[in-house]
């Protein structure tokens, strides 16, 4: 029953959407200009909703990086876009990071896992966003971490090389046992 539920959602969605976009190509309607910048926010919204009628996180994932991409754009290119020059991409990336961490607080209260990776690039993305909005002491630190990002990598690598090692320390136990 609960399958019947997911699928029968699914395809309304899916038919809905291809039905706008059947129509679309025939019939001309007089929309304000602006009214394009909703479309990738409004499949954002329609990803959303899909993964939490559905449970499924797959789903909910293209739905935040759509709802991040298609808000930022439509925040500095929309109606009552404030932003200016260098800042708009600030404030892009800036919404970009806040549709990853949707993909976190959405996965965290309607799926059974929780996808907690989604915070790491949306906070490193909306953290360069905020750099390139505020500059100064923002700027310095995001160039600081710029050229550290190397040892990131070396930590990682030493990290994995010494778990593997505390992974094959029982087995080693054991054949010398024998």
């Amino acid at each position: 029953m609960k399958q019947q539920k997911k699928d029968l959602s699914g395809g309304l969605i899916l038919i809905a959407i291809g039905l706008i976009a059947l129509v679309g190509q025939f019939v001309t309607i007089s929309l304000p200009a602006d009214f394009g910048l909703l479309i990738v926010p409004g499949l954002g919204a329609l990803f959303l909703v899909w993964g939490i009628l559905t449970r499924k996180a797959g789903l909910v994932i293209p739905g935040g990086i759509l709802s991040g991409v298609g808000w930022g754009s439509y925040a500095i290119a929309g109606p009552f876009s404030i932003w200016q020059g260098d800042n708009e991409g600030g404030v892009f990336l800036i919404f970009l990071g806040l549709g990853f961490a949707l993909i976190t607080v959405v996965t965290a209260v309607f799926t059974k896992e929780t996808h907690w990776w989604a915070l790491i690039p949306g906070g490193i993305i909306a953290f360069v966003g905020v750099s390139i909005l505020f500059g100064g002491a923002f700027l310095t630190v995001l160039t600081f971490l710029g050229k550290l990002w190397p040892v990131i990598l070396i930590l990682l690598g030493i990290s994995i090389l010494v778990g593997a090692n505390r992974h094959k320390a029982p087995e080693e136990k054991l054949v010398t046992e024998k």
